[in-house]
């Protein structure tokens, strides 16, 4: 009788981009037909966008072991959690030379087989203007422009409001003067009556 074949899955962003300089932390998560064995292993390996041979990153058996040389020598540190499934490592200062895809993979006793978790990292030199940036200006500026008009809205009626008043008082003014000239015309015409 043929039994399923027991594999571990590997699951990681397929690409990602980071900035020239900082630090990134390149998850790798995995799943397994088996429990988590004491002689569980994960092998980060690199492999630069020259096509050139695979260079070791980190090896974790038990606990990370950290590679005496190569380029990423003191620039990674594992940050995973066996017991949560998690494979992750973090790589630090970021240079242009980190361009390439980054493989992790996961073997859990009498789990072999699997996928190979894959990366591919490009280092920029800053951050690419994005669809969720244009979305934030557009909206930010929208906002603003609102703002900008409302407020323009509010001045002019408060200006139209007291140049009404204005106006209204210099009516009243003009009746009342009109009105106590009248009232004088008329004691003033009263008299002659007399």
């Amino acid at each position: 009788a043929l039994w399923p074949a027991a594999a571990v899955e590997v699951y990681t962003s397929k690409e990602v981009d980071a900035v020239n300089g900082t630090n990134l932390r390149l998850k790798c998560t995995f799943s397994s037909s088996s429990p988590i064995s004491q002689d569980l292993s994960v092998t980060w390996n690199f492999q630069p966008e020259d096509l050139s041979s695979h260079e070791p990153v980190l090896y974790y058996l038990k606990e990370p072991y950290e590679l005496p040389a190569g380029r990423f020598k003191g620039r990674v540190t594992w940050d995973g959690n066996i017991e949560r499934n998690d494979a992750s490592i973090v790589i630090w200062n970021l240079q242009p030379t980190d361009n390439g895809t980054f493989t992790c993979q996961v073997m859990n006793p009498p789990d072999f087989g699997g996928t190979i978790g894959e990366v591919r990292l490009r280092v920029v030199q800053k951050v690419q203007f994005s669809e969720i940036h244009f979305l934030a200006v557009a909206i930010g500026s929208a906002c603003v422009l609102m703002i900008i008009v409302v407020t323009v809205v509010i001045i002019c009626r408060h200006h139209r409001k007291k140049a009404q008043e204005k106006r209204m008082e210099v009516a009243d003014t003009e009746l009342r003067e009109k009105e106590n000239l009248k009232v004088r015309e008329e004691k003033e015409a009263s008299p002659l009556e007399d």
